[in-house]
């Protein structure tokens, strides 16, 4: 393995954090991804958000080639794509209405928990893709999870200013 892939594939480190390095991963791409927002909108977060996917499939192929365990749980960028995928239904309204992304702190946290409740739980297509193996698989499961996660910020977004008319 290189050490360029090691870095990428856990995110400057963040892989190696003890317990729940998939949850640590998730927790710093939180931060990222508003740094990415601040300096560029909605633009700059879909293109760093591609940017992973690509750096994050090369960095584990090469991680895992020739070992055993085929998604070692320090591999982390994965969760990174998927938490950031999570985000982009709270930084597209933002960048388009010029909105400061930190007022809407409580779909940061529905984009958080639902991404991780579904990385984990890995129901239906998850699941499949999480079973799917190598570098592909990995990175797959948790754009799925984040996809559906967005889903679910969208969601409860409705619900919440449309329904309920907050």
């Amino acid at each position: 393995m290189t050490a360029l892939a090691r870095l990428i594939g856990s995110f400057g480190g963040v892989g190696f954090l003890r317990p729940a390095p998939g949850t640590w991963g998730s927790l710093a791409a939180l931060p990222v991804a508003w740094l990415l927002h601040v300096l560029g909108g909605f633009p700059l977060l879909v293109t760093a958000t591609l940017v992973v996917c690509g750096a994050g499939w090369w960095a584990t192929a090469v991680w895992t080639r020739g070992q055993s365990e085929k998604d070692p749980g320090q591999i982390v960028i994965d969760e990174v794509a998927g938490q950031w995928i999570a985000l982009l239904p709270l930084s597209w309204p933002a960048w388009q209405m010029g909105l400061d992304i930190t007022r809407l702190w409580p779909g940061w946290i529905a984009a958080f928990v639902l991404f991780r409740a579904f990385d984990i739980l890995k129901p239906g297509p998850i699941g499949w893709a999480d079973r799917r193996g190598g570098a592909l698989g990995v990175m797959l499961d948790d754009l799925i999870a984040g996809a559906f996660a967005a889903i679910g910020v969208l969601l409860l977004a409705g619900l919440w200013h449309g329904v309920m008319g907050w």
